[in-house]
């Protein structure tokens, strides 16, 4: 543990290498129910494979859970401009980037004070393991109703476990829980917690502005405020982050640049390919790709519904992409100024793409309000 502490995990914790079984049955059956559709890669294979240590390091005997708190402070805002949010996790550099510095240096250490015989495999969350399935039982915290794993020290938390052939004492399991408290199924705006710890990947802002690679759905641009990147809702109202401390992972978290924090929208809007990725250069931000960015933007203004905005996405409504077209029309639908209009009607003459030639007619005919 002091180990774990000296390479600035904010916790840690050991459980045995035997199979998962109860967290694979009810991953599996998620993935049954189509809770998990959006992602073509989580398939039945991919959770059995990750139920048993032993298929992933045949000599397993323990799983080391490490976990660090990316809690931030935020910098001060552009209140001139018109803003989106990005979650906080996404504010500094790639956490997959710095677990790897972190583990690889902490594994080369317990190396040293074991034997050369110590066998390790690690993942974060892009292996096959269930990640809050390992942190639970190794005691690092429990499951929250918004599925995430809660600590003492708040929910903002990455997490990443390294198996070992290592004997190594379990951790007592965290015998707190949720409660009655249901904070985070009521605050989420497009209703993704359909239930205790269960969540409906496909209405999850997260799932909509990063993995999703099409169109948002036209039911939920509406219930998706400002957010471009992420969503922090569930976490933002829990009552475990109340007393929220930076943790170990302050400086590697901590943004001192607004604009990768809350954005300016207009200039997302109009950004290049080549600009968008030196602005987010070594940022999670960049899975969105530029044309997904551009889309979330679109969604986001057309939430706002500020009248300064129509001449931008007016513009985006003949420059951009199919997809970013299609967004930008359904957000002058509901800005719905007689400019608005007017940008919608003139396009519509000369649209080619079916489905933007949809969006137009339905922002067209949309009610706002």
């Amino acid at each position: 543990q002091d180990l774990a502490n000296s390479h600035g995990f904010d916790m840690v914790g050991f459980t045995s290498a035997d199979p998962f079984e109860n967290s694979k049955d009810f991953i599996v059956q998620r993935v049954d129910e189509g809770l998990l559709s959006g992602l073509s890669w989580f398939t039945k294979e991919r959770v059995e494979r990750g139920s048993n240590p032993k298929n992933i390091l045949k000599d397993a005997k323990s799983i080391i859970s490490l976990g660090f708190s990316y809690y931030t402070t935020k910098p001060k805002q552009n209140t001139d401009t018109i803003n989106g949010k990005i979650a906080m996790y996404a504010w500094g550099d790639d956490y997959h980037r710095i677990f790897e510095r972190k583990i690889k240096d902490f594994i080369a250490d317990l190396k040293q004070l074991t034997s050369e015989e110590t066998n390790t495999y690690w993942y974060t969350d892009t292996g096959p393991m269930s990640d809050r399935a390992v942190a639970q039982r190794a005691g690092v915290g429990w499951f929250g109703k918004n599925t995430n794993i809660l600590t003492d020290k708040g929910s903002w938390v990455v997490l990443a476990q390294i198996i070992t052939n290592l004997d190594l004492e379990e951790s007592p399991v965290s015998k707190k829980h949720c409660g009655t408290c249901t904070m985070c199924i009521d605050a989420c705006p497009t209703n993704a917690i359909i239930g205790p710890g269960i969540l409906d990947n496909n209405k999850c802002i997260s799932y909509l502005t990063i993995e999703n690679k099409g169109p948002i759905p036209m039911e939920l641009r509406s219930k998706m405020g400002n957010w471009i990147f992420g969503c922090d809702i569930c976490q933002d109202v829990c009552p475990v982050n109340r007393k929220q401390a930076l943790g170990n992972a302050y400086n590697d978290f901590s943004q001192k640049d607004s604009e990768r924090v809350s954005p300016d929208l207009i200039s997302l809007l109009k950004i290049s390919e080549d600009s968008f990725r030196k602005r987010f250069a070594k940022s999670p931000v960049l899975r969105a790709k530029v044309d997904g960015m551009k889309r979330n933007v679109c969604v986001a203004l057309g939430n706002i519904k500020n009248p300064s905005t129509v001449e931008p996405l007016s513009e985006a409504l003949i420059k951009e992409s199919v997809l970013v077209r299609g967004h930008a029309a359904w957000a002058l639908g509901q800005i719905k100024t007689d400019s608005a209009i007017k940008s919608l009607a003139s396009r519509k003459k000369l649209e080619k793409d079916p489905w933007v030639l949809e969006e137009i007619e339905l922002a067209l005919n949309s009610e706002n309000g």
